[in-house]
């Protein structure tokens, strides 16, 4: 997989791209990664990427014109980017989006900064991506976000294809759930144990006790996520008992 990134502040990346997993698995060579940087796509001596807005308001707008420049100029070598915009109007990130953009060939992601970007450039987005409901003084750390959410799911990036099955969010095995809780030495510490049948040996009773662990955890913080979780009847039930013991009989329904 190749990433690439268009920004103002290209620099910015490569301390992230260069450091643990992303670190690895770019050595490794399960994905490639180059920043750009928009101002190679201007024309005038200040290298000016953006203007006030038309109708008056705070603070400048990124131009369109480079950024059109820059990324035809990037996807006019080797195959098409998935070309990717940050913003506000964007569709919340999930796992389920990182594991989409997991099997792109290509990822091209576009860094906004200053009050925004000027409409006309987000005709060159196949998406629209919003990392959450806050506002961020550019796009860059919201890329690095999405480049390590999917960078950890390419195979080889954890050095175990089964290490990211289990984690909370994952529409793997684990249904959508939050991860069940776990536990290392000492089996004691300051009062509190670790529950017994993890340390029985018998696998089959761990495994059933993470899978109920599991509900139970996303019952008390997560209960917005029981209704599209992979559950069984029975599961289902337990769940809807947990979240009136929580959270009251109000939010069975929610």
């Amino acid at each position: 997989m190749l990433i690439e990134t268009l920004s103002v502040f290209p620099e910015m990346f490569e301390p992230v791209m260069s450091t643990s997993i992303l670190g690895r698995a770019r050595q490794a060579g399960i994905f490639d990664f180059r920043a750009y940087d928009l101002r190679d796509w201007t024309h005038d001596r200040h290298r000016t990427v953006d203007d006030e807005p038309y109708g008056g308001g705070q603070g400048m707008l990124m131009k369109a014109p480079p950024i059109y420049e820059a990324v035809r100029s990037i996807a006019s070598s080797g195959p098409h980017p998935h070309v990717v915009f940050f913003t506000p109007c964007g569709a919340p990130f999930t796992q389920a989006a990182a594991e989409r953009l997991a099997m792109q060939e290509r990822l091209l992601f576009v860094c906004g900064r200053y009050e925004g970007i000027d409409e006309r450039a987000y005709d060159l987005a196949d998406e629209r991506i919003s990392i959450g409901d806050y506002v961020l003084t550019g796009g860059e750390l919201a890329a690095m976000v999405v480049t390590d959410a999917v960078v950890r799911l390419l195979p080889g990036a954890l050095g175990d294809a089964m290490s990211s099955v289990d984690e909370s969010f994952a529409t793997g095995d684990s249904g959508g759930l939050l991860e069940y809780a776990q536990y290392t030495r000492p089996a004691e510490f300051e009062g509190a144990a670790v529950p017994d049948i993890l340390l029985s040996g018998d696998h089959a009773k761990v495994d059933a006790w993470r899978r109920e662990n599991a509900i139970d955890r996303t019952c008390r913080w997560r209960p917005d996520l029981i209704s599209s979780a992979r559950l069984t009847d029975s599961e289902r039930a337990l769940a809807e008992q947990l979240i009136a013991r929580y959270h009251g009989s109000s939010q069975q329904n929610a």
